[in-house]
């Protein structure tokens, strides 16, 4: 188990949400990288009741008139095979639905009494019904067919939301911070001994989280025009122009420009910062800052008004450049316009295009994790989010300082 994700106290974490939001591929990843045991719901009832005559509970078990009585059996398994995961490795990662705890009440305060004395932590998958139900029908799971219809409830108690669109490095990414599991800082990056003029920032990803709101989108253009998701998942960074002319033909360029740019408008709802990026995007003199995106001017808008930032008064967009990134020339072109030289500017950037058009531009790179990995992400130092660093204004121009 990596150092970052050293757990000095009792944790128990329970992952919740839908059947299909892929509860079990992030419990597994989840307990993978912690090294904790994993129980699931389902490993540990559903062979003992797939076994029953049909009879024996009434019809399928999940459907039976004793539905409620097999529920708290099951989740009572559950909660003693967690405590004495709690008891022997002082950790668990659990994978329930965990509808009735949600909700608080006895089903909550009986979980949190079984996993004790280890902290619990929620973690609520959520994501489109389309999406979900796209996943079920996949699987082809028996049980599914079962299921009882109606809304899952929205939780009430404390809870740490994630987006089933992402990919599970990218819900990872936002989970382990959350739970106090950080990637190492390395203090003496040489990063904290230069001095810059000015900072250009990426935008998704790096200040806006829109990652799954991009994806969100991209599916539902794939979808439209019968297109591969992971040709679109190997291009995160670059200008939407770009994906299009490689993926339509090029009477459909037009049209599918005005699409996209509709479809990541329309999803512009509700967005977050990406963490500490607020606090890090404010410490930035506003003259001495910008924004280098490939999005559009529309969709750029969109997402730094929904999460909270005011448009810098220098945004390069796809519509200010003739090559987007990896190219160059959206981040030289933003140096210019501050006035400042490429080579004493800070790039902050999330995607691996971006990186490699910063380098190209002769930058410094604060590459920062979400999007991909640390071992995907080359640059002169990297974070788990802009919550690590912050900028001070030194006598030698901006210096990047790191916050432990």
């Amino acid at each position: 188990m990596h150092s970052s994700c050293q757990m000095p106290d009792p944790l128990a974490i329970a992952i919740s949400g839908v059947a299909g939001s892929g509860k079990t591929t992030l419990g597994r990843a989840l307990a993978m990288r912690l090294g904790a045991p994993l129980v699931d719901l389902d490993s540990v009832t559903n062979p003992l009741l797939d076994a029953l005559p049909p009879e024996t509970p009434g019809g399928h078990w999940l459907s039976s008139p004793h539905a409620a009585e097999i529920r708290a059996g099951r989740y009572a398994a559950l909660r003693a095979v967690a405590a004495d995961a709690v008891a022997t490795a002082r950790a668990v990662v659990l994978v329930a639905p965990f509808t009735a705890e949600l909700a608080g009440g006895d089903e909550w305060r009986t979980l949190r009494a079984a996993v004790a004395p280890a902290e619990l932590r929620m973690v609520h998958l959520t994501g489109g019904a389309g999406l979900l139900a796209q996943r079920r029908a996949a699987r082809g799971e028996l049980r599914d067919a079962h299921r009882p219809e109606g809304d899952f409830p929205a939780p009430t108690v404390p809870v740490i939301f994630v987006d089933a669109e992402l990919s599970t490095e990218q819900q990872l990414g936002r989970l382990l911070p959350e739970l106090g599991l950080r990637h190492p800082l390395v203090m003496d990056s040489v990063l904290f001994e230069r001095d810059f003029e000015a900072v250009l920032f990426d935008l998704d990803g790096t200040l806006v989280d829109s990652t799954a709101s991009v994806i969100r989108s991209w599916w539902r253009f794939a979808e439209r025009y019968d297109l591969p998701m992971q040709t679109l998942h190997e291009n995160h960074g670059q200008p939407a122009r770009t994906l299009i002319s490689r993926l339509l033909p090029a009477d459909l360029h037009d049209e599918g420009l005005v699409h996209i740019t509709e479809l990541e408008v329309m999803d512009a709802v509700g967005l977050r910062p990406v963490r500490g990026a607020r606090a890090f995007f404010d410490t930035v003199p506003s003259a001495r800052r910008a924004i280098v995106t490939s999005g559009s001017v529309p969709i750029a808008t969109a997402r730094l008004a929904a999460a909270g930032f005011e448009r810098p008064e220098v945004l390069v967009t796809a519509d200010d450049v003739t090559h987007g990134k990896p190219d160059p020339e959206p981040f030289l072109t933003a140096a210019r316009r501050l006035g400042v030289d490429p080579a004493r500017c800070l790039v902050v950037e999330d995607a691996a295009a971006g990186i490699a058009a910063a380098r190209a531009a002769g930058c410094s790179v604060l590459a920062v994790m979400g999007t991909a990995a640390a071992d995907e992400l080359d640059g002169d130092l990297i974070v788990d989010g802009l919550d690590r660093v912050r900028i001070i204004d030194a006598p030698g121009g901006l210096r990047l300082q790191p916050l432990g």
